[in-house]
């Protein structure tokens, strides 16, 4: 039974870690897409933004973008 809800714990605690960061916004669509077989990302998960930015594909590679439905700072 300890071993069950230690299990349950870990588990949480991962699934916990792997959450964002206050970015409940999802990626706009991408509709078109460069025509580099590997482009360049500047990103690869939401931790190497800044904050309030969330790391999205973009027309070529993956960048940090703001919100769009917040006005700009």
């Amino acid at each position: 039974m300890k071993s069950v809800a230690a299990l349950l714990l870990v588990g949480m605690l991962i699934l916990w870690t792997e959450l964002p960061a206050g970015s409940a916004w999802s990626c706009p669509p991408v509709r078109f897409h460069c025509m580099m077989q590997n482009p360049p990302n500047h990103c690869y998960t939401d931790r190497h933004c800044p904050r309030f930015k969330k790391c999205c594909p973009s027309f070529c590679g993956r960048r940090c973008i703001s919100n769009p439905s917040l006005p700009p700072l």
